[in-house]
């Protein structure tokens, strides 16, 4: 039988150590999701444009970004990135929390990219006579994009988005390979100073899982209270 000690995540230092990990994993997935939604929007603008470089440009960030790893990301924004910066700046970085900065720049471009082509899936569903009634109505490209547009769009998109923040939570476990402290990294801290692999990594496995089952709920109950009842 294994001897699964429960005291250890019940209380003490190491289940503070876990708890705070967590906090920090939900943390980053909200800052992030706050971050990619309008970055997201304007992407899915851009590619939607009638201005051709736009297109263009809103294209090469799709491609540029989805089709890299999140890892290599990361550790992109971590190391290489700074580089680039004034000195007094980056050691302002460093002398700061960079990790959890380069993080959440890495997730929020990452998640912005993915997010824009949900977007700009529900903008395409809407029928191009509604932008047509809009322009007819005196409106220009842009007033008829956000007044008549994309809060049909965004309706629409809704259950694909939250599909996306899904996909951000469990992302945000690559964090720990830049030294940020969140559930996985604290995971490890706790693994390598009790050498208790079993509850340290029991306690972020039924985390991940609790928080993703919320998540998926979100989902449903989307599903069940809009899409469902405006089928009927």
């Amino acid at each position: 039988m294994l001897d699964f000690d429960y005291s250890l995540l019940l209380s003490g230092q190491y289940h503070d150590m876990l708890l705070s990990g967590l906090m920090l994993s939900i943390k980053l997935a909200c800052v992030t999701l706050v971050c990619a939604l309008p970055l997201a929007l304007f992407i899915a603008l851009l590619r939607l444009s009638p201005v051709r470089p736009l297109q263009w440009l809103g294209f090469a960030y799709v491609e540029s970004i989805r089709n890299i790893p999140l890892l290599a990301h990361m550790l992109f924004w971590y190391f290489a990135a700074p580089e680039f910066l004034p000195e007094s700046f980056r050691e302002w970085l460093y002398a700061g929390n960079i990790e959890a900065i380069s993080a959440i720049v890495a997730l929020t471009l990452y998640t912005a990219a993915f997010m824009s082509e949900d977007i700009r899936s529900g903008i395409r569903a809407i029928p191009t006579v509604q932008l047509e009634a809009g322009r007819a109505l005196g409106f220009g490209y842009l007033a008829s994009m956000r007044l008549v547009v994309l809060p049909q769009a965004l309706r629409v998109t809704v259950a694909p988005l939250i599909s996306q923040t899904f996909n951000l939570w469990k992302n945000t476990s690559i964090a720990t390979v830049v030294g940020v402290a969140e559930l996985m990294y604290q995971a490890g801290q706790v693994e390598t100073a009790t050498f208790r692999s079993l509850e340290s990594f029991a306690f972020a496995t039924s985390a991940y899982l609790s928080v993703s089952l919320l998540i998926t709920g979100a989902a449903a109950w989307y599903q069940h209270r809009y899409v469902q009842a405006k089928s009927r």
